[in-house]
């Protein structure tokens, strides 16, 4: 042994985000000079810088060099102790290299961040968010979860109410908001409320959102209904103001006046047929006139049609001209799998010729990705539904296993992943979603034909959306577009696979781009 070594502490405590420092002293014990270095081992010798990293020393003299422990403020840096080492390595005599050991201890904090997906849930009976909860502390978060308004108007259940999550993981809780009050029919009412987060000896975190109550009945409904009834009372005024009125011959008959005293000759008894100018005292009534009358005493006529406010899906070759189709089109024309559009064909229109090329599609698509992919079954083919739209917006990442996205920084493909995500996670599209797609389907068309090139922020709450995504699809909920991922993005996996979903925005449908 040519050195001796020594920790002053040998022991200490640290805080993540913060330093402190531990001394080494060591002395030359050999009979030459020797130059020592020094390397930190251990999990924690990422933390520690050695200052300075070699030192000199005569036979007999002494040194000191300087261990600063400085972990960074993540869930990496474990709350609790850590062994480290310090390899001492002489120069003139290797074989005498030692390792001295200690302990620093990493005292605990706690981060949390809380995320509702989506912040606004709509429904008739209930609403039904996700709260995602991220623990970005070093140490195991328990908490429970509970919901409230300022009105009481609503109650909560909450699946699981209680959570454990390690250091730098996340846990997703299902909610069910119910209304204690229904609105059976008139405007919608926007109804706050509250999920907190709650842990032993701390302030609860709140996570505020919206439910947003419709009517049973919605308003174009009632509107329909009342204009029905006020038909039908018209119509049945209307009968009973126009019926022709039945008299009798033998009764204008006994009401003429005795012009003689003398009795008059016996009048001779009419023929079976009457004159042209008499009218009979009642005629027999068939089955036809029986089933006439009924129906006009309901207030017959035609039903007034329902004004429609939105409308199913798929997009038919029935429905008018509109940018959805368009973007099918351009796809499709630039080529989407094996098929491609070809020839003539009337721009945002499903003609034959746009209906051929996605039927192409369509079978493609659900032969390649097999009982994964379900376009023709739930769209019909030649139908432009979620599915098909999903899969064919997903059609832009053929070819790649994964996509990454850095947070913070503008990315032309997020335009693309929130058009899929918003055809994919929405059974049901309303006035704001069909805005949103709206505007991210003419940036999705402009980049397919070389235009302008829409970027947009990567941001956390599009990683939430992946996550929901992910289990809806029934994945592990990564946040990132990986392969499986995107694989169920381009075989059309939606929300509810099994139901077309509809629109109720009044837009619906928006118009081809010119």
């Amino acid at each position: 042994m040519t050195i001796w070594t020594a920790l002053e502490p040998a022991s200490t405590t640290v805080d993540p985000g913060s330093s402190t420092t531990v001394r080494l002293r060591l002395r030359n014990t050999g009979d030459v000079v020797d130059e020592y270095r020094f390397e930190t081992v251990g999990e924690v010798a990422p933390y520690v810088t050695v200052e300075p990293p070699s030192v000199r020393l005569f036979p007999g003299t002494t040194g000191v060099v300087e261990l600063t422990f400085a972990p960074p403020r993540t869930p990496d840096s474990v709350a609790g102790p850590h062994p480290f080492g310090v390899r001492v390595m002489p120069t003139e005599h290797p074989e005498a290299t030692t390792v001295t050991e200690g302990n620093v201890t990493f005292t605990p904090f706690m981060e949390v961040r809380a995320e509702l997906v989506p912040h606004t849930v709509k429904g008739r009976f209930r609403g039904r968010p996700r709260l995602a909860v991220d623990n970005l502390g070093n140490t195991k978060l328990t908490a429970s979860i509970s919901g409230g308004d300022t009105g009481d108007e609503l109650s909560y259940e909450i699946v699981p109410s209680n959570v454990q999550i390690e250091p730098g993981r996340a846990a997703f809780v299902d909610a069910t908001l119910k209304p204690k009050r229904i609105t059976w029919a008139g405007q919608k009412q926007q109804r706050p409320y509250e999920l907190a987060v709650r842990r032993s000896g701390t302030e609860p975190l709140p996570v505020n959102g919206t439910y947003e109550q419709r009517s049973v009945l919605p308003y174009w409904l009632m509107t329909a209904l009342s204009l029905m009834l006020a038909l039908t009372i018209a119509g049945v005024v209307l009968w009973f103001a126009y019926k022709p009125q039945v008299r009798s011959v033998a009764q204008e008959v006994a009401q003429k006046p005795v012009s003689s005293a003398l009795p008059e000759a016996p009048a001779p008894k009419p023929s079976v047929e009457l004159p042209e100018d008499d009218t009979p005292a009642e005629q027999p009534k068939t089955d036809d006139g029986d089933k006439e009358e009924k129906e006009e005493e309901k207030g017959g006529g035609e039903e007034p049609k329902e004004e429609k406010t939105g409308g199913p899906l798929p997009i038919t070759s029935e429905d008018k001209p509109n940018l959805f189709v368009q973007f099918a089109q351009v796809r499709l024309a630039k080529g989407a799998s094996d098929c491609k559009l070809t020839g003539d064909y009337t721009v945002g229109k499903l003609d034959p010729a746009t209906q051929a090329a996605l039927e192409c599609f369509q079978k493609s698509n659900d032969k390649k990705y097999g009982t994964f992919s379900a376009l023709e079954k739930t769209d019909g083919l030649g139908n432009l539904g979620r599915t098909t739209m999903t899969a064919l917006l997903a059609a832009h990442f053929a070819g790649k296993e994964t996509l990454p996205l850095k947070q913070g920084e503008e990315d032309p493909e997020v335009p693309w992943v929130r058009n899929i995500l918003l055809w994919g996670t929405q059974a049901e599209i309303d006035k704001g979603d069909l805005n949103t797609t709206v505007r991210l389907t003419r940036a999705n068309i402009e980049y397919l034909r070389g235009g302008p090139v829409l970027k947009e922020t990567v941001t956390q709450p599009l990683a939430a959306w992946i996550k929901s995504y992910q289990s809806q699809t029934t994945t592990e909920q990564t946040g990132v577009l990986d392969g499986i991922t995107l694989n169920q993005m381009k075989a059309g996996w939606t929300k509810e696979l099994d139901k077309p979903g509809s629109v109720t925005a009044e837009e619906w449908l928006p118009a081809p781009m010119e």
